[in-house]
């Protein structure tokens, strides 16, 4: 309908593209937040003291590499899953490893078991590339059927090519920063050796067992300065 002359045209208030505008800006500003997300955030390290009978180091976990490994991590440390637990496995040069709640208190008990304990809850392979299994790294350990894991992982002794070899199978989640002569000393530790071990002791454990007392998730470095380096 056409307006009779002389009468002023009604305006309307351009609600739709008003609408489509702001639609527009948020379309833009989730793009962008997106692209920080993914390309320049990078989450910040946390930290972790592990408290042993041979001594204590202090490690930097990875979030911004290994985000759902750390996550695991951190709440199994703080609900005191660590607590007690022995360093099971002991590889001269290659590994130190830990994590199985069999161990536990080093009872005789579960010692058939030792190596095969866990949590229910998994997490999946996370690799980023720009960790490695070097001397002094942290990386979860699985089994040979799957390469989601749970609660056990292993320091890495060396930067021999059998630890170089783990890289992109195993996620890599932090490193020794602090007292790396209290892991070797671990790794030093007496070995039962065939055909002196005794009933259902394996040749890579310790004897005695050593313990972690605990695992502290810190809020940032402790400050010590002896390195893997």
């Amino acid at each position: 309908m056409v307006d009779k002359p002389g009468r002023r045209k009604k305006q309307t208030f351009p609600w739709v593209k008003v609408a489509a505008v702001a639609i527009a800006a948020l379309v833009v500003v989730g793009a962008g937040w997106q692209v920080y997300w993914t390309y320049f955030y990078k989450a910040p390290p946390v930290y972790a003291m592990f408290n042993t009978t041979d001594g204590s180091f202090e490690v930097e976990l990875f979030p911004a590499c290994a985000p759902q490994t750390v996550a695991n991590f951190v709440n199994l440390a703080n609900s005191g899953f660590y607590n007690g637990l022995v360093w099971h496995r002991i590889v001269s040069g290659f590994v130190i490893q830990s994590g199985d709640n069999y161990t536990k208190g080093g009872l005789n008990s579960t010692r058939s078991k030792w190596g095969a304990g866990g949590t229910a809850a998994t997490v999946p392979l996370e690799w980023c590339g720009w960790l490695h299994n070097y001397q002094g790294y942290i990386a979860m350990a699985h089994t040979q059927l799957s390469t989601k894991a749970g609660s056990q992982f292993f320091i890495n002794l060396s930067n021999s090519s059998a630890n170089l070899a783990l890289d992109g199978n195993y996620t890599v989640f932090g490193k020794v920063i602090s007292n790396w002569n209290v892991v070797q000393a671990i790794a030093k530790s007496p070995l039962c050796l065939p055909p002196t071990c005794p009933q259902g002791w394996q040749p890579d454990e310790p004897l005695p067992p050593v313990f972690i007392d605990s695992v502290v998730i810190l809020g940032q470095a402790n400050g010590t300065t002896s390195s893997t380096a």
